[in-house]
């Protein structure tokens, strides 16, 4: 019998009087692509950072690929376990001080996944060519690129360790739509091509349908609807339907 790759089981986390998650139960399976969609502030980036660890939940049960987050011993397991996944923060989060091509092969350049400098900087020019961009611009700074091309560059740097799970941490913020739709493809084809876990936090509907096989509505600290992105329209669930109508009407309070 095969597990989840990610497995969430009445996950609750609260800070002081704030009870950011209720009980959230989730599952993704592997090689599948999981969105969750929830107004600002309902725990979709605090669920993101209980799974990897960086946040422990007051109660319930994460497991990876099996292993439970919660009983990772030293930091040899940890950093193991971080080795897993990759990562496209909001608004690409690059290091200003570094070139593009040290942005993309951070991690191969220190600790247990560290390569010979060459052969990271082989690597991070092959990712950048994966995500539309010519090597030239691996001696840049990311002061000198777009807005779109920094995040293409986030994008390369998720996945030059090749991990076997990635989150995407609301992918196209401040990109327009054609750029947009460009982040959506590649993101798409290149959790495909590696065969892929991925985890994704948006507002975007539009990113919601490219990305997306299945999708989870993160509400009041629970998950009130999942399935897969093709019954979305057709949940005959209030929240979702309230959601991705933008809708004021309904049972999500517009925050005034």
């Amino acid at each position: 019998m095969t597990h989840p790759m990610i497995e969430m089981k009445q996950v609750q986390k609260a800070f002081g009087s704030n009870e950011v998650l209720r009980g959230v139960d989730l599952e993704v399976a592997k090689g599948s692509s999981l969105v969750i969609i929830g107004g600002s502030g309902t725990g979709k980036s605090v669920a993101l950072k209980c799974i990897l660890g960086l946040i422990e939940p007051d109660a319930g049960e994460i497991r990876v690929d099996g292993q439970s987050v919660g009983r990772l011993s030293g930091q040899r397991d940890r950093d193991a376990f971080l080795a897993r996944f990759g990562m496209l923060f909001q608004g690409a989060a690059l290091f200003d001080s570094l070139p593009v091509w040290q942005n993309v092969a951070f991690r191969l350049l220190r600790g247990r996944l560290a390569r010979p400098r060459d052969e990271a900087r082989e690597i991070a020019i092959e990712k950048l060519r994966r995500v539309g961009l010519k090597s030239d611009v691996a001696d840049r700074l990311p002061a000198e690129l777009s807005g779109g091309m920094q995040k293409r560059v986030g994008l390369a740097r998720a996945i030059a360790a090749e991990p076997e799970i990635i989150f995407f941490d609301e992918p196209t913020t401040g990109l327009d739509p054609i750029m947009s739709g460009v982040i959506n493809d590649l993101i798409r084809e290149i959790v495909v091509e590696m065969g892929a876990t991925a985890m994704t936090i948006t507002h975007d509907m539009t990113s919601v349908r490219a990305i997306a096989d299945n999708v989870a509505m993160l509400h009041g600290g629970k998950i009130r609807w999942t399935g897969p992105v093709s019954q979305m329209d057709d949940s005959g669930d209030p929240y979702v339907e309230q959601f991705i109508s933008g809708s004021a009407e309904g049972p999500i309070e517009a925050v005034r």
